[in-house]
């Protein structure tokens, strides 16, 4: 059978005969790969619909093609693309179009100068034969599949109809309503689904916030270790960031204070559960002095609670959020720690006037999330499963978290010193006797990856004497062989 095919005749052949055209335009597509060797044209009825003329012409057509080498009719069974193409095109076929089997390297037109998009950093696809010790990286292989299976089929029979429609760009109404009430119970946060966007991750949460904040000159304060791309859409904006110290209670109030006397800041984006990458979180005076400077100044407080959900050691603090009156706190979440990277669910609790403008911009680039996927995911809200997965995973990477720990004292020793993190999912490590990039590089060479602390730096030191590893991706074994090869490349 062959496969679905769309003709349209090239205009540049339109003052030859109508046979000839027919027969150049199906050249053209065979030799750029649209018809692939062996691949069987459509019926000589079927092109003769499609293109509104006589069959005669298409079969004229299709004999001129047969003629130059480019298709086989087969007896009973129709006409066939050639398996060899002709060594030299027909002149008539080539004198106004040059064709091309593949997209061309270079492009034929100028683009501007590269911006500050062009520069963020490009993700690639996780490595099945690496040893990720990268932080942050879930295990999708503890994922629960059957039940979110479950979920989408579920989700699709009772509103299938629905749910493959044009929706709202704020997201799918049952998964805000499902995270609102997750958000109230366990974060304290009080909110309803009308304070809820939904987005594709939490990058595409930090991108449309800071889209809708800032403009070109407006100061941003940031901790100095950080996360890079977060950094990388706030400066999209044209916004100048504002490097803010970290010590062991995360943000320094004084660095703020001394940031605000130098100027007005429009925003401040921070970590503070677990501050991303020392992992510390930010102290109970501090976050009460940073809520009366956010409102005393009127500046935003874009709180991203990247993995609250793993939390080891007593009680996890609850969010900013939860304590903020003055409506200063945009509470940025996300569900791909929990959950897998792939599901791409993000979301933004706020005030009304900047979600409406949060849900505009996205409306521009895109109309709106993948309602089947937040539907199914609404569903294991709403029976619990999420949190169930949550509580299971805490036990596992706990686990895991003690054995990285124990390892990398019992393999390394003195060469290394690092805080056992109460939550998170990653150890911020500091290296005693090797440059920690080499060695980042050294391990990489062998399958082993995590992240030197010089990529996490704002003020771009050479000489950071950190590195990140995380302990959540790699079972048990897996760990103890990362730490062996990081051992033997240190």
């Amino acid at each position: 059978m062959a496969r679905p095919y769309v003709l349209e005749l090239d205009p540049a052949h339109g003052d030859a005969p109508r046979y000839v055209a027919i027969a150049r335009t199906l050249a053209q597509d065979i030799a750029r790969g649209r018809l692939k060797p062996g691949e069987r044209l459509p019926g000589s009825r079927t092109l003769a619909v499609m293109l509104g003329v006589h069959r005669n012409t298409v079969q004229a057509a299709l004999t001129e093609l047969e003629a130059q080498g480019w298709v086989e009719p087969r007896p009973a069974r129709g006409v066939f693309v050639r398996g060899a193409r002709p060594e030299d095109m027909p002149r008539p076929f080539t004198r106004r179009v040059p064709l091309r089997s593949e997209v061309p390297a270079r492009i034929g037109f100028d683009l501007p100068p590269v911006g500050r998009a062009e520069r963020a950093r490009i993700g690639e696809p996780t490595s099945t034969d690496s040893l990720i010790l990268t932080g942050g990286v879930p295990d999708p292989r503890l994922f629960p599949y059957d039940l979110l299976a479950r979920a989408y089929r579920r989700a699709l029979r009772q509103r299938g109809g629905a749910l493959l429609d044009y929706g709202s760009a704020f997201g799918e109404p049952h998964l805000r309503a499902a995270l609102a009430d997750m958000l109230t119970r366990l974060r304290g946060l009080a909110a309803s689904a009308d304070d809820v966007l939904v987005t594709r991750g939490s990058q595409q949460a930090i991108w449309l916030a800071a889209r809708s904040l800032l403009a070109p000159g407006d100061r941003v304060g940031v901790e100095c270790w950080g996360y890079p791309p977060a950094w990388d859409a706030l400066r999209d904006t044209g916004a100048e960031l504002v490097p803010l110290e970290v010590d062991g209670e995360g943000l320094r109030m004084d660095a703020v204070e001394a940031a605000l006397a130098h100027g007005p800041l429009r925003a401040l984006y921070l970590t503070p559960h677990h501050q991303y990458p020392t992992t510390v979180p930010l102290g109970a005076r501090r976050r009460l002095r940073l809520l009366e400077l956010a409102r005393q100044h009127r500046f935003a407080v874009l709180e991203d609670d990247y993995a609250h959900e793993f939390h080891y050691d007593g009680r996890p603090r609850l969010p900013l959020a939860s304590a903020d009156p003055g409506g200063t706190v945009v509470y940025i979440g996300s569900l791909s720690k929990i959950l897998a990277p792939g599901l791409r669910l993000g979301y933004v609790v706020a005030p009304r006037p900047l979600l409406e403008r949060m849900a505009a911009l996205r409306t521009m680039v895109d109309r709106q999330g993948d309602a089947i996927a937040e539907a199914a995911v609404a569903e294991l809200l709403e029976d619990g499963e999420v949190e169930r997965h949550a509580r299971r995973m805490r036990v596992i990477y706990r686990a895991r978290r003690d054995l990285l720990v124990a390892e990398l004292t019992r393999q390394l020793g003195p060469r290394l010193s690092f805080e056992v993190p109460q939550g998170g999912m990653a150890l911020w490590v500091r290296v005693h006797g090797t440059d920690p990039e080499r060695w980042v590089e050294r391990a990489a060479a062998r399958g082993v990856t995590f992240r030197a602390g010089s990529v996490l730096s704002l003020l771009g030191s050479k000489h950071v004497p950190y590195v990140r590893m995380g302990f959540t991706r790699l079972d048990e074994r897996e760990l103890v062989r990362a730490v062996r090869i990081a051992k033997q490349t240190f």
